[in-house]
Parts: structure tokens; sequence; C-alpha cells
């Protein structure tokens, strides 16, 4: 499939197997495992299902779109299976409450399970996926896309859970008080639910949107696959083709994560080979990898891209599947425009995550 389509396309089987891969390179750690909304996403497209993806230059001013995503914390995500059609009854809610149809849904986040998400929804309710989303990676928090940060408010909202339950959010004072009554909520849902956002006009998302997600997102993991094959190394491959650089190869010597208020947070810790770089690094983690340092001192930051890979294989590992003694080549790719503007990296950059005392300076770009 070519890259940055211009027209509508459909999804089939072989397209989920890749964007299995590149959603769980770009999740960055987080998103939860995009493996088990593969199966789910396979089983509608099994059961006669379609999985239409709309272009952005094929998206009208006035249409209704409405992000999708889901909310709560990976390691909850990973345990906890869905019961299938939360999505569709976050869509069906914001229609009632708004006296509206919605036209098509929009990814929140293109990492991890979010790439599939949407995709079920829509597919459920007879609707296309525009080829964008929000955030062009995975953030932990909901007023971390790009829809957020450029004017978009996302109430009223819909939120649903596995046991059928729906709640809306009729009206947050701003975007981060969203966020808070979600995770509250989240967390007396059992820690893993379904959120549609309030819809935004198809111009607005033309603007603001990340483009072509979708395509990226296929086109990477086809890259680790056809270097599987070839056998070539996929971690070079995957860095090829995003611009990216290898910033450590070793194996994880200790691990630190937490549970709590909808986040897993921590610290990996990794010794280097003696043959790439015999220091020591370490990620600090909130459900996504945030800091690099090397030998205390940080090297990348966040909103730039920084995945923890296995050295073999160039899959992903997601934070809650961190082990000690894996063996792993981290990874800094760059992050996109649309997140590295002063107004952006007030929401997305170290400050906002509290990490008050770093600056977000551009990546170096070759080792």
């Amino acid at each position: 499939m070519p890259e940055r389509q211009a027209k509508t396309w459909s999804l089939d089987e072989a397209m989920l197997d890749a964007l299995e891969i590149g959603a769980g390179i770009l999740g960055i750690g987080g998103g939860s495992s995009p493996y088990l909304g593969k199966l789910r996403a396979r089983q509608v497209l099994r059961e006669g299902g379609e999985m239409t993806i709309l272009s952005l230059a094929e998206l009208t001013d006035d249409a209704r779109v409405v992000p999708i995503g889901g909310v709560g914390a990976p390691v909850v995500s990973f345990e906890r299976t869905k019961e299938g059609r939360e999505g569709l009854r976050c869509v069906r809610a914001m229609e009632d409450r708004l006296g509206i149809r919605v036209d098509a849904i929009a990814c929140q986040e293109i990492g991890g399970a979010n790439a599939m998400e949407p995709l079920i929804v829509a597919s459920m309710a007879g609707i296309p996926v525009v080829d964008c989303d929000g955030m062009g990676r995975a953030f932990p928090e909901m007023q971390m896309t790009t829809y957020s940060i450029y004017g978009h408010r996302s109430t009223p909202s819909a939120m649903c859970d596995p046991h059928g339950n729906v709640v809306i959010f009729d009206h947050a004072i701003s975007e981060k008080w969203h966020e808070r009554m979600v995770r509250a909520c989240v967390v007396a849902q059992g820690g893993s639910s379904v959120l549609a956002c309030a819809p935004m006009a198809g111009a607005f998302v033309r603007q603001h949107a990340i483009p072509h997600s979708y395509s990226r997102a296929i086109a990477l993991g086809n890259t680790v696959l056809e270097a599987v094959r070839s056998h070539a190394d996929p971690v070079a491959a995957i860095c090829s083709r995003e611009g990216g650089i290898i910033i450590f190869r070793g194996k994880i010597s200790d691990l630190k994560r937490h549970l709590g208020g909808g986040f897993v947070t921590g610290e990996a810790t990794l010794a280097g080979f003696d043959d790439f770089d015999g220091g020591t690094a370490s990620v600090l983690i909130q459900n996504e990898n945030l800091v690099f340092s090397r030998d205390g001192e940080v090297e990348v930051v966040v909103p730039d891209l920084i995945v923890i890979l296995d050295i073999d294989t160039g899959q992903a590992i997601n934070t809650e599947m961190l082990r000690y003694g894996q063996r792993v080549a981290v990874l800094a790719l760059p992050s996109h425009p649309l997140l590295r503007t002063a107004e952006a990296l007030d929401v997305v950059g170290p400050a906002g995550f509290g990490f008050t005392d770093l600056t977000w300076r551009p990546m170096r770009t070759s080792s």
C-alpha cells in the first residue's frame, strides 16, 4: 500500500498485522497492547465488517468528526478484555446528546491499541476513520492532543465501560479539568474504558490533526516485516525510515513501576553493551517513555519519541512488558512539527509532565 493515500481505502488483515507493529512502535511504550486490539479488529473483519480510511483531502469542511480512544492504565487494558461495543455506545450517546449524526471517526492517538479502537468503532457504526490522529505517538493524558492544544473543546463527551455504564461529561472549564474528571471516573469503572469527545469540524481536523497516521503506521510495520524477511536489521530500518537514531543498546538491569491514579509510572535502568556503549542509561515512564538519560545526563525528552525495541526483532516492548535482563535497543524519533510549537510544548513538553528543570531541544539527527 503506498504511503499518504490521497483517496479513501480499506484495510485488510495483512494491513492490520503491519498496523500492530507500527502502532506498537509509535506507542512509545504505552497506548496498551496493539496485539489485543488487532485480534478484536480482525474479528470484526471476519464477521463481514469493513474498515475504511478517509484521506484528509477528502474530508469536507462541515463533516462531524468524533475523536475516539481508550482511557486508563495500559497494564489494566492488557489484563481486562473489553466487552467490544463500548466505543459504539459512546458514539450513539454523543449523537443522542447533541441531536446529530456522526460522519467520521478520528483517532486520538495512533500509538498502541488506540490505533485499533477507532477502526472497530467506525466499522460497527458504518462510517470511515480519517487518516490522522491527535498525537503522532501516544501520550498519557487526553488534553495532550493537537485537537485540544489548538482550540477544540472536548466536552460534551461520553465514556463507556465493559459493564454497560455510560457517563456524559457535559461541560469542563478546561481540557485539563476534563482529563481530571475522566481519570477519576475511569478508576471507578475499573481502570479501562472508551471515550468519545465532542465532534470536530472537518476543516479544523484538516488544519490541526497530525496527517497520514494510519498510512505511516502501516508502512512502518511493513518496513519491519520486510527487514525480517530479508534478514536485514529491523532497528536500523526503522531509523532509516523515520529519520531516527539508535541512542543506546543494552539490557535492562533494574525496573521500577507503580500503578496509581490511572497511570503506570516508573523508571527502567539499562546497562550498555561493551561493543556499543559501556555506560548506563535510564528511561522515565508515565504510561509512555518520557525522558532518556545516559550516565546521568538527559539526552532526549518528550515530545520526541523514545522507543524501546527488542534488539533482534525490532518489535516494540510496552512498559508493562519490560523485564529484567531483556536485550533492547533504544531509539529516538523526531516528533511532528505540530508538537514542537511553543503552544504545544506548554502541554506536551517536559514542563507538561512536571519536569520543570528540563527544556526540549531538537534531537540530534546522527549517531
